[in-house]
């Protein structure tokens, strides 16, 4: 597998800072780079079910490709702020500005952390949190590795959606239990080992958002702090949209009172599409990302027998905005999956 592919999302920066120096209506440009353009392009590069070689992480530029993301997103964050408090903006361009930053926070920033966050490293885990805090959601870093993957699938998933629930249903069920479930995981692991000070995630994130804050308050002003408050809410937003589309409907089985099975490729959707799975650092591989947790992602395989959306992620991020077309879509395939055999995982995790 070659590691320049995944270069791609380095794009999205480019369209921001054309529609910043642009103007106007253009100031949505990234925004509708990801939703629109890419949607329209993806039929043209083709699908992608083949499983990497061995040996395809050992390629250094894969990390490089990850960790380069951050001055990238920085320097994003820092013209949009710069911007907010110079300029005299219209409220179109006040949308778009928000809706692009939001986009490459969510996009680029929280996929690339959604990566680091799995990893053993201090130094891959610490920038995970930097790239976090940028979209003021730094608990997604415990609620992810230790809550959602325990319990996707599961009535104790917050982030799994369920089978005739609506986004605008789900949004406000996993905002509120994704929070919870980081509070109550952190609680035990700090009473397990006695940990106290800022080791604390508890303390440690507040603290964190509260000295970012101040510090672009004091920066940039309130127009500062209103962009980063507001860019940061899109690109939660569009975090929970992804995680809505990735369980959508499916669900692990009860092998004993509030045990369930272990987790398989058929709990998870996968979209096989090139394009997007280079945008996104193969995150549509999510069944074996989930199945696999320790794999990076030039390792994920295809999984062909798991759920497979029509459509890549931005596609179905539209889709699901709309209920009754996201049913029509899902619903049925949902439907399918429940009445039909299932491929189980045969290697040990």
């Amino acid at each position: 597998m070659r590691a320049l592919p995944f270069l791609f999302v380095y794009t999205l920066a480019g369209a921001f800072f054309l529609g910043l120096w642009l103007g106007g209506a253009w100031t949505f440009l990234a925004l509708v780079y990801a939703f629109v353009l890419v949607p329209l392009v993806e039929p043209l590069f083709g699908h992608d079910r083949e499983d990497p070689p061995e040996g395809a992480v050992a390629n250094p530029l894969f990390d490089s490709i990850l960790r380069g993301w951050l001055p990238v997103q920085l320097t994003v964050l820092g013209a949009a702020l710069w911007t907010a408090s110079t300029r005299e903006l219209s409220w179109l361009e006040w949308d778009g500005l928000i809706a692009s930053t939001g986009t490459i926070v969510a996009g680029g920033g929280i996929n690339v952390a959604h990566e680091l966050m799995h990893r053993r490293s201090r130094l891959d885990r610490a920038l995970a949190e930097v790239l976090m805090a940028c979209a003021s959601y730094t608990h997604f870093c415990v609620e992810h590795v230790h809550g959602h993957h325990k319990h996707v699938a599961t009535p104790l998933d917050p982030a799994s959606a369920r089978l005739g629930e609506t986004l605008y249903g789900y949004l406000p069920r996993t905002l509120l239990g994704g929070l919870r479930s980081a509070w109550r995981i952190e609680s035990r692991r700090v009473a397990k080992r006695g940990i106290r000070g800022l080791a604390d995630r508890r303390l440690r994130y507040p603290l964190g958002l509260v000295a970012l804050y101040v510090a672009v308050g004091l920066g940039f002003g309130p127009a500062g702090l209103a962009l980063l408050a507001g860019q940061s809410l899109f690109a939660i937003l569009l975090l929970e949209t992804i995680n809505y589309v990735e369980h959508y409907g499916l669900r692990r089985e009860e092998v004993s009172p509030g045990r369930y099975e272990r987790t398989q490729p058929h709990h998870s959707w996968n979209a096989t599409h090139r394009l997007t799975n280079a945008m996104l650092f193969n995150l549509q591989r999510h069944a074996d990302h989930h199945a696999f947790a320790h794999r990076r992602y030039p390792e994920l395989r295809a999984w062909p027998g798991a759920p497979t959306l029509p459509c890549g992620y931005p596609t179905m991020v539209l889709a699901s905005l709309v209920p009754p077309l996201w049913f029509a879509i899902m619903n049925p395939r949902v439907q399918a999956l429940r009445g039909a055999p299932t491929e189980r995982v045969l290697e040990p995790a």
